[in-house]
């Protein structure tokens, strides 16, 4: 492998770390991307944006319906959904970790679709 490669493979890996840490981490790791493309670097900010997106969701949605009288109910429901969220971004940390490319459970595929334009 050459030197070029390695480089691409490993500026690949950082930013599919990078891009499970945050929203920074997400933002800083595009940036990254944008500097120097790679296949997988662009898989891995699709799989976390998609986390991301519905974690923002997510946090949106509890606090809009905070004060409903079926909120403990909902919370619990947020809560469930936050702890797979939570589940996925770690296996989408070790799966970029590995350089795996294997798309998440229950959103990889769609995260994959949904956010096409990210290359």
């Amino acid at each position: 492998m050459s030197t070029e490669q390695t480089q691409s493979s490993d500026s690949g890996k950082m930013v599919a770390i990078v891009s499970y840490l945050t929203w920074i981490g997400w933002i800083i790791a595009f940036i990254l991307h944008n500097n120097k493309k790679t296949n997988f670097g662009a898989f891995h900010l699709r799989q976390s944006g998609l986390i991301m997106i519905i974690f923002l969701i997510l946090s949106l949605l509890s606090r809009s319906l905070a004060k409903s009288p079926s909120a403990t109910v909902l919370g619990l429901l947020f809560g469930i959904i936050s702890i797979g969220l939570l589940i996925l971004t770690i296996m989408g940390i070790i799966r970029a970790a590995n350089g795996d490319t294997k798309p998440l459970p229950f959103i990889g595929d769609y995260a994959q679709k949904l956010l096409a334009g990210i290359q």
